[in-house]
């Protein structure tokens, strides 16, 4: 029997039953309702008042609530603003118990997250409709909330497979600092970049950003960086050169690049095309050779100004079959700076749907800090003050370089 001094559990059934909870402060009512779903699979539940409905709710969760609207201590609609501020219970199916010519209450009980009422007195038959719908409900919705989390799940597998695609520990050769970061927009991103040694004496930079987002960007991001990198350090490099041929890191870098393009255009019928910069640099030397594959131009900053941007030598990568790459090289000198970024720099908004901006970020390079440190910290605090309060538009990569 239902005893609402407690609140507590005045039936039960098998292992798993659905759960099922009746608040009324008329112990008839409780008592008439428990009548009508005995014969059903279910754990009935009961409280006498709002209060003890959400401590029971706070306990044992239910998959259903039969809920009156007038009771004391706390009314029906102070349980449905508690269920709508909790993340876990808004869910919940409830369905009002309420005099059929009280048509304005229900109104505001289903305006307030209720999904149905049952008029008293109440009909069996539509007791039973609303008992089935509701849990029906709950059914559904608990599949699709296993669905999401065996996806959330498979998301994030698939962030620490592309984590493992990024360099965890950044070269730094003697003489130089290489500064890299990367936030993805969404569970996995298109960005990558790449820092590694060649040889002796060389290392390889390189910045890409695949077309569109999510998952699709993420696997082809896995597949160029990965064509790209064992290119460099393989000893066969395409169809048309020999081995031997590649003797130089200009030879190699157009190599790998011209392999990736070729790749990604004859073996994939809807590929996702790739902008990339990737660069070879002595670090002996300073002679940086590179190919700016429709990527956003690099700067190259001396004494606190843009000495030059690094603009295009080919196009996107994947697009044209027998596409024309060109490498050029540059001179890094003592005290230069080398930054490479992805378009989520510039393209960041605010909550107002500004964005960051090309112009803006120039000016913040050429009045930052004297230490490439500070530059590297000045911008990243730029842009999540600039960012704050709007949603990440794009995956952000940034990569400076600079030779003491």
């Amino acid at each position: 029997m239902f005893m609402p001094e407690t609140g507590k559990i005045i039936r039960s059934t098998q292992a798993q039953p659905a759960k099922v909870l009746l608040v009324d402060d008329e112990p008839l009512n409780i008592d008439l309702l428990e009548q009508e779903l005995s014969a059903q699979d279910l754990e009935i539940l009961a409280a006498s008042n709002g209060r003890e409905a959400l401590d029971l709710v706070a306990s044992s969760p239910p998959d259903m609530i039969f809920l009156d609207l007038m009771m004391p201590v706390m009314d029906g609609f102070g349980v449905l603003a508690a269920l709508q501020e909790n993340e876990a219970w808004r869910e919940i199916p409830v369905v009002i118990v309420s005099a059929s010519n009280d048509l304005e209450n229900m109104v505001r009980g289903i305006e307030m997250g209720a999904t149905d009422f049952l008029p008293k007195p109440f009909e069996p038959a539509v007791l039973q409709a609303r008992l089935n719908a509701g849990l029906e409900k709950k059914r559904l919705r608990d599949l699709q909330q296993r669905y999401l989390q065996s996806l959330e799940r498979e998301l994030d597998i698939g962030r620490e497979i592309q984590m493992g695609f990024l360099p965890t520990d950044i070269p730094q050769p003697e003489g130089w600092q290489i500064f890299a970061h990367f936030q993805a927009a969404r569970e996995v991103a298109g960005d990558f970049y790449d820092v590694f040694e060649i040889g002796s004496g060389k290392v390889g930079l390189l910045l890409g950003d695949v077309t569109d987002k999510g998952v699709g960007s993420a696997m082809y991001m896995a597949l160029y960086r990965t064509i790209l990198r064992s290119s460099m350090l393989s000893d066969t490099f395409s169809e048309d050169l020999n081995a031997e041929d590649c003797a130089t890191p200009e030879i190699c870098l157009l190599q790998a690049v011209r392999l990736a393009n070729r790749y990604i255009y004859r073996f994939h019928e809807s590929p996702m095309l790739a902008t990339l910069f990737f660069a070879v640099l002595n670090t002996h030397t300073g002679d940086l050779c590179y190919i700016n594959a429709g990527h956003d131009p690099p700067y190259v900053m001396r004494a606190g100004e843009i000495l030059t941007l690094i603009k295009r030598t080919g196009p996107i990568v994947g697009a044209i079959e027998n596409a024309e790459y060109k490498v050029e090289t540059l001179q890094l000198d003592p005290g230069d700076l080398l930054v490479m970024y992805s378009d989520g720099i510039p393209d960041a908004q605010n909550g107002a749907g500004e964005r960051f901006s090309n112009r803006r970020f120039q000016d913040l390079l050429q009045g930052s800090s004297t230490t490439p440190a500070g530059t590297f910290s000045e911008i990243l605090s730029a842009l999540e003050e600039h960012t704050a309060g709007g949603d990440q538009f794009d995956d952000v990569t940034l990569l400076l370089v600079h030779r003491e």
